[in-house]
């Protein structure tokens, strides 16, 4: 098969190059690459800091909302933060070859606490305004253009090509895991003592992973060789994805899902807010129940030894689904249990998707792709957010919550049709050891069902 930068050929949706290999794939440990010391401290300091992200994020969204009363305000804020990624992300890839990933992240982790707390410092101070509120999320978007791509591809250079699928999924579970502690704790914070504490514990939790990444041994990183500075690398990676049907198609999938379906601060905190009247501690409730779903679908993924573009397309519109089945739910605690299942599919959707696009491209070119994967997946909340917000607005929560899951399941329904024909697949039900069985099968050709002459 053909491998180079204008390769046609497509695996099937099941993972593998030749759909007729049998479904059996490879199971790891759980967290057989927490065995790797250099992953294990960048694990270990992604715990806190993710803790303190996920802090701030509750009480970014809920201060927005109080000063304002509008969910559209709090999508702007959600643009705001994710607009860099959709201008610049690209260019952050092309740095991000260029550049030694664990300087880079030194620098965008330490202006990220910068960020926070210099938010928290006009919170508590009383000074904050709605507006200070927008750049601070916009400052914290530049410097994700260059720290998303920079820590996604340094993974790979921490436990190499054959621990990526787990690193990737425990990387994942990390992030749910504080979203389990982070919303909690948050709750507590703006009942409690207010939201500018949140900002502040965010801006002091970045010493953990400056830390961490600072007692890493270098000598033992899987290092890859960085992209020379030249003309034309940002075309060279757009055509490097253009000529793979795999990551074009997958990377529009996430595309449409982290635009219109993964935009949670505004449902969540307006349905927390006008349709259930239940306040902070239930936007923070619902957070906390979707992490849990989320952890479980990333300690799930991590078992996975192959990431399968079937899985992929199954999950996102199950996802789709269980987002206009929640849209309907006439309890508070109907639409709180609903946030379990979503989070299993949704955390499935992200860990599929980003490790079959990492596993499918070349070192080289891993950061051009990784950002143009983060810049359409985060990227299209600036068009999203605002679209949602006015839609729940004007309609209610109910009506924006199904509008994002109707989008989301119509894409994965379309895309997998598509990429079945790329395939020349069909699809094919049975059963296998006594289990019902779905997958895509080659098509059989005319020739082969002509009668012989």
């Amino acid at each position: 098969m053909s491998t180079g930068p204008g390769a046609a050929s497509v695996p099937a949706p099941d993972g593998h190059d030749d759909p007729t290999i049998p479904d059996a794939p490879r199971k790891s440990s759980m967290f057989s690459s927490l065995k790797v010391r250099n992953y294990r401290l960048f694990f270990t300091g992604q715990v806190v800091s993710n803790i303190g992200t996920w802090m701030q994020r509750i009480a970014q969204d809920w201060l927005v909302l109080s000063l304002t009363g509008s969910s559209a305000a709090v999508g702007i804020t959600t643009a705001l933060q994710f607009l860099p990624m959709l201008l610049f992300g690209l260019y952050g890839g092309v740095l991000v070859d260029r550049l030694r990933k664990r300087p880079t992240l030194l620098v965008t982790q330490s202006s990220m606490a910068v960020t926070s707390l210099f938010l928290a410092v006009l919170t508590l101070t009383g000074h904050v305004q709605v507006w200070h509120v927008y750049v601070a999320a916009f400052a914290m978007g530049l410097a994700t253009v260059v720290d998303n791509p920079a820590r996604q591809s340094f993974v790979s250079e921490l436990v190499g090509r054959d621990q990526l699928q787990n690193a990737v999924s425990l990387n994942s579970a990390n992030f749910q895991s504080a979203r389990l502690v982070g919303p909690a704790v948050a709750g507590l914070m703006i009942t409690g003592v207010g939201t500018g504490w949140a900002f502040l514990a965010n801006g002091l939790s970045f010493v953990a992973p400056l830390s961490c990444l600072l007692l890493m041994r270098a000598r033992e990183l899987h290092v890859v060789a960085r992209a020379p500075r030249g003309k034309g690398q940002l075309r060279e990676g757009l055509h490097y994805v253009a000529g793979r049907p795999e990551l074009i198609w997958t990377i529009v999938l996430v595309g449409f899902i982290g635009t219109f379906g993964f935009n949670f601060p505004v449902f969540l905190s307006a349905f927390a807010d006008d349709v259930f009247h239940a306040g902070a501690g239930a936007y923070s409730l619902f957070n906390t129940l979707m992490a849990v779903g989320s952890l479980a679908g990333a300690l799930l993924a991590a078992r996975r030894g192959t990431a399968r573009l079937r899985v992929l397309i199954a999950a996102a519109l199950a996802f789709g689904a269980l987002e206009m089945v929640a849209a309907t739910a006439p309890e508070l605690w109907l639409f709180a249990l609903l946030m379990v299942p979503i989070g299993v599919f949704s955390m499935t959707v992200n860990v599929t998707a980003n490790t079959s696009i990492q596993m499918s491209t070349d070192p080289a070119m891993r950061g051009r792709v990784m950002a143009l994967y983060m810049m359409v997946f985060l990227g299209g909340s600036p068009v999203g957010a605002p679209i949602v917000g006015w839609v729940t607005d004007a309609y209610g929560a109910r009506a924006g919550f199904a509008a994002g899951g109707a989008v989301a399941a119509t894409a994965a329904l379309v895309i997998g049709l598509v990429l079945a024909r790329v395939g020349n697949l069909r699809l094919s039900v049975g059963w296998h050891r006594g289990h019902p069985q779905v997958r895509f099968v080659p098509r059989e050709r005319r020739e082969e069902l002509a009668p012989a002459a």
